[in-house]
Order: structure tokens, then C-alpha cells, then sequence
């Protein structure tokens, strides 16, 4: 079992930059898959980056892809979400989450933390 603790999150304006930190614990690090999934008010909660366990594989969902980039240091059991151009509707609590596998790209994570609001306003 792994336990994800995330931080990093807060208020930010619009054109402006966050980076979320999410530290494991426990079983290693390395043989898991990451992933930040991100939930706003009255939505679906979507996979909004994902990184396979060598970091050799990495998705974005289509309204991120060239502002948010993802990143692993499995010497400090951490994985990252640096997101530039922050829009309004970035809006949401994002998740930490973490699944065994090689599969990045699915919903079906095992893992996840408690999670951290980010608010981006206009």
C-alpha cells in the first residue's frame, strides 16, 4: 500500500503558474504509475496528466496539453504537476493517484490522496 500526500495548491491568476507536489510513502515508489486527476464543481472527475512508473510514458488530457507538464523523482518518491497558463477553468480540487501497471491512460488508479484546491481566478 502506498499513502499520496499532495500540496502545493492555492489562489493564482489567470496567465499564472502552479506546481503541485504529491509525496508517497510506503511500498516503492517506482513500480507505481502516477497520476494527477483533477474534480471541479459539478464535474466529472477527469485524468488530467499521467506518468508510467519508468517515466518513459506520459499522457495529457487535450485542454492541458502544452501548460501543465508532469514529472516523476523516484529518488524523492515524488511526482509533480507544473501547470503554466493557468486558465479559470483549471478550477478544482486535484488529485494524487497511484495504480500498479503499466497503463497510464485509465481512470482505474488504486491510490488516492486527499487531494488539493486550486483556484485560478479571472
Amino acid at each position: 500500500q502506498v499513502q499520496l500526500v499532495e500540496s502545493g495548491g492555492g489562489l493564482v491568476q489567470a496567465g499564472g503558474s502552479l506546481r503541485l507536489s504529491c509525496a508517497a510513502s510506503g511500498r516503492t515508489f517506482r513500480v507505481y504509475a502516477m497520476g494527477w486527476f483533477r474534480q471541479a464543481p459539478g464535474k466529472e472527475r477527469e485524468l488530467a496528466a499521467g506518468i508510467s512508473r519508468n517515466d518513459d510514458n506520459t499522457y495529457y488530457a487535450d485542454s492541458v496539453k502544452g501548460r501543465f507538464t508532469i514529472s516523476r523523482d523516484n529518488a524523492k518518491n515524488t511526482v509533480y504537476l507544473q501547470m503554466n497558463s493557468l486558465k479559470p477553468e483549471d478550477t478544482a480540487v486535484y488529485y494524487c493517484a497511484a495504480r500498479t501497471g503499466m497503463i497510464v491512460n485509465t481512470a482505474r488508479y488504486d491510490y488516492w490522496g486527499q487531494g488539493t484546491q486550486v483556484t485560478v481566478s479571472s
